[in-house]
């Protein structure tokens, strides 16, 4: 399953949009730690092709894709030395794929900026210094246990030193981990170490609906904030943390009219969970039938065993070939029989490469 960390600044709507994301109640009152426990809950993937295919084969279950979204309290200056309270729940955060930074992208004088004043570049920057002097300590321990194994002629222990010095200068320059100039097998090297700026981030810009929202503002904070966001390589989602919350408690036919009263036209849970697949690369597949229609995920790229794999690890060894077709055609032949008589239906080998919307049937020994 999918791992996502939720980091920022306190206050900056983290534990509120956790909420609308998981539905759970966890704290989220207007003050600096509310969160004090590390929050976890697993979110089904929004995606209409899944409707569609299971009422096309009268399933008994429909199964999404899932993500499991972790809530940490919020980090401030200072928090990789025991500022705060963010830097001990870190730890948390080291397992997951991938980072999810919510940015304060408005002006309210009634929520306080733990700051004082709101500037998404610098809010970015402080947050991303932490993590980033997080893993230095990471690494400075890791140098030190080397040491005897270095000593002793270890060939894989010195290549990994080698790799984390690299690291190290790439800290000291302001770098994230993620842009430090690796090879794959130096990668390889300090994949334990889990380093959470070697994990892609994507940045949920928090609006307000009926606030002085930075987009709007004309005054360069906001372009600031992007420019900051494209020199990292990363990608940005608006979201109103606020209002998907308050739309949890929205009958699902209601939702898109109260949408359009609030004035928000886009799903903005929807559109960060897309962003989320973009920033790792990952796309989705379909099984379908009587018993169950499923979406599963794999990265962009993925051959069809190591698709199957996503089910069964015993997919991948024992893979003989698979049966492909795209939903969209699958749901125009009418039933599978009649795709397979128009010669809709693929027989695919392991070179095949899955592509994002296929319905896949796997043989295997």
């Amino acid at each position: 399953m999918l791992k996502i960390g939720i980091v920022g600044l306190p206050n900056v709507g983290k534990s509120t949009l956790f909420n609308a994301l998981t539905k759970a109640s966890v704290p989220a009152e207007n003050y600096p730690f509310c969160t004090i426990d590390p929050s976890v809950g697993v979110v089904g993937v929004p995606d209409d092709r899944l409707a569609a295919l299971a009422a096309f084969s009268r399933s008994a279950k429909v199964i999404p894709a899932a993500i499991e979204f972790v809530d940490i309290a919020g980090l401030v200056k200072g928090a990789a030395e025991g500022e705060g309270l963010g830097n001990q729940f870190l730890a948390n955060i080291r397992e997951t794929d991938a980072i999810l930074q919510v940015v304060r992208f408005f002006d309210d004088a009634d929520v306080h900026h733990v700051e004082g004043t709101v500037e998404p570049y610098k809010d970015i920057e402080i947050v991303n210094l932490e993590l980033m002097l997080s893993d230095a300590e990471q690494v400075r321990k890791r140098r030190d246990k080397l040491v005897r194994d270095i000593k002793t002629g270890s060939k894989e222990a010195a290549e990994e030193e080698a790799a984390l010095a690299k690291l190290e200068q790439g800290f000291a320059a302001g770098k994230l981990a993620l842009h430090t100039e690796l090879v794959d097998k130096e990668r390889e090297l300090v994949a334990h170490l889990n380093l959470l700026t070697m994990k892609p981030i994507l940045y949920a810009l928090n609006r307000k609906n009926g606030g002085h929202n930075l987009d709007e503002a004309g005054d360069g904070r906001a372009v600031r904030a992007y420019d900051l966001i494209q020199a990292l390589g990363s990608r940005f989602v608006y979201v109103d943390a606020a209002i998907e919350r308050e739309l949890n408690d929205v009958a699902d036919a209601d939702r898109t009219s109260f949408r359009e009263e609030f004035g928000v036209h886009e799903d903005g849970l929807a559109g960060l969970i897309r962003g989320a697949y973009e920033t790792l690369g990952l796309i989705s597949f379909f099984t379908t039938g009587e018993k169950e229609t499923r979406a599963w995920t794999v990265g962009r790229g993925s051959t069809a065993p190591l698709a199957g794999a996503a089910i069964h690890t015993d997919f991948a060894d024992k893979f003989i070939r698979a049966e492909v077709i795209e939903w969209q055609k699958l749901l125009e032949a009418g039933s599978y029989a009649a795709a397979r008589e128009k010669g809709l239906v693929r027989t695919e080998g392991r070179e095949y490469v899955v592509s994002d919307g296929d319905v896949i049937l796997f043989l295997h020994g």
